[in-house]
């Protein structure tokens, strides 16, 4: 996953944002939550792939399976399956693919197929105002983190980080899928204890805004960056060694973002040991450089991140998180009735 390559072609613009071809005024607003309808058995998923392609075949298997152990319709995206480059398409096929699931009133919800790399290069290009009119589930993480935080700004919509059509689902992402989409009731985020690094103990209680640490300050600056004012941050990330990681949180710390959450939670970061440990910091110690000087609730451990075993988190929802017990409750209804 080259998530610096994409960061290197961002380029998003710094002037006000126009409305969008729906009429939809849309910026870094404080906009009303919109709550996606939940899905029943025999629905349709539309499957995509906004970002990159699939490296093999056997992914487009996987997915088909989970979603027919969910007693799930599929119906794949037109372009599923082109490449340019890294890219699961060239920028107006992959959009068309968004916006045609979006559109489609036949598509109840719509799962990412993986993420990789190239959703920020869409973010300009996105209708707003269509996918405001047409709410419905939108799951997946890595990459996908710039689609989450784009559409809560621009629509207001709540969106899922969770697992990609590829993963392998574990039971626990069955029954999370089955408890929130089916049912609409929302699972108490916990893991084990035995996972869980307090770094300060506490509840907080705020909007839950974060995904993908790279993904996430390579929008710093840009329209699409979240007002972090009052939420409960979480991040992960993989293949990055500590300076980077670093790095990053010095970004979020210059942005403000730091300054403005009310509790942090860190999932995992995968393959990100330093090359050279006897000249490196821990990731422990940067969390702790960074995060213990807020004096905000914040834990490390939560299964959020590159692994089979991880949470689908309701992105722009009210929760509340206890650092202590290591866990994150929703706090609103985030279906609509």
């Amino acid at each position: 996953m080259d998530k610096r390559t994409f960061i290197k072609t961002l380029g998003l613009g710094m002037a006000s944002l126009p409305i969008s071809s729906g009429g939809r005024v849309v910026g870094n607003h404080h906009l009303p939550v919109i709550h996606p309808p939940v899905i029943s058995r025999g629905d349709t998923v539309g499957i995509i792939t906004p970002s990159s392609a699939l490296v093999d075949d056997e992914g487009y298997a996987i997915a088909e399976n989970n979603i027919k152990i969910l007693g799930l319709r599929l119906q794949w995206g037109k372009h599923v399956g082109k490449k340019y480059g890294y890219l699961a398409g060239k920028d107006e096929e992959r959009l068309a693919d968004l916006h045609g699931m979006f559109s489609n009133p036949e598509i109840k919800a719509i799962v990412c197929l993986r993420g990789g790399s190239g959703a920020a290069r869409l973010l300009d290009k996105l209708d707003y105002g269509l996918i405001a009119r047409n709410s419905k589930i939108f799951l997946g993480y890595s990459d996908i983190t710039a689609f989450h935080q784009a559409i809560f700004t621009q629509t207001g919509l709540v969106t899922f980080h969770g697992a990609v059509a590829n993963s392998r689902w574990t039971p626990m992402v069955v029954n999370q899928f089955e408890q929130l989409f089916f049912s609409g009731k929302p699972p108490v985020y916990a893991a084990a204890q035995n996972r869980i690094r307090t770094l300060t103990p506490g509840t907080a209680d705020g909007k839950l805004l974060g995904g993908n640490l790279t993904v996430l300050t390579g929008m710093a600056g840009s329209r699409y960056y979240p007002d972090f004012n009052n939420s409960i941050l979480f991040l992960e990330d993989i293949g990055e060694e500590p300076y980077r990681i670093d790095r990053m949180f010095s970004q979020l710390a210059l942005s403000g973002a730091l300054q403005k959450i009310k509790g942090f939670v860190f999932g995992r970061c995968s393959d990100c040991e330093a090359k050279n440990p006897g000249n490196s910091l821990t990731l422990e110690q940067i969390l702790d450089d960074y995060i213990k000087p807020l004096g905000i609730p914040a834990y490390q451990g939560a299964l959020i991140g590159h692994m089979d075993e991880q949470f689908i988190l309701p992105v722009g929802a009210k929760v509340r998180m206890d650092a202590s017990q290591g866990t994150i409750t929703v706090l609103e209804h985030i279906f609509s009735t």
